[in-house]
């Protein structure tokens, strides 16, 4: 069973993650507010602004992020994980296991 996300048949050996133009176009929307997020906070420490102004600004980019990852991971779950386990490999939890920690 070929998965339609995950393709590992390049000739560089890289795992690829193909994604429809719809989950492209949200990816880079979020990833977009996130840039414009950081530039805000850059004006901010430029215009001297209260620290406890910055500080909130990035929990909330924190907080973006972190979501981000979260929808990130919850697709490779749904996709290539399951394709994995449908194919025998079941050190693809090992895998995942490492994504989360290092999400936390």
């Amino acid at each position: 069973m070929k998965c339609e996300k995950c393709d590992n048949s390049n000739s560089s050996n890289k795992k690829l993650t193909k994604r429809t133009e719809q989950e492209k176009k949200n990816l880079i929307r979020r990833l977009n507010i996130i840039e414009g997020q950081v530039k805000g906070i850059k004006q901010m420490i430029e215009d001297d602004r209260y620290c406890d102004d910055v500080l909130i600004q990035i929990a909330a980019i924190s907080k973006a992020i972190k979501s981000l990852g979260n929808n990130v991971l919850e697709n490779h779950l749904r996709t290539c994980v399951v394709r994995d386990i449908k194919n025998g490999n079941t050190e693809i939890i090992d895998d995942v296991m490492c994504l989360i920690k290092k999400l936390q």
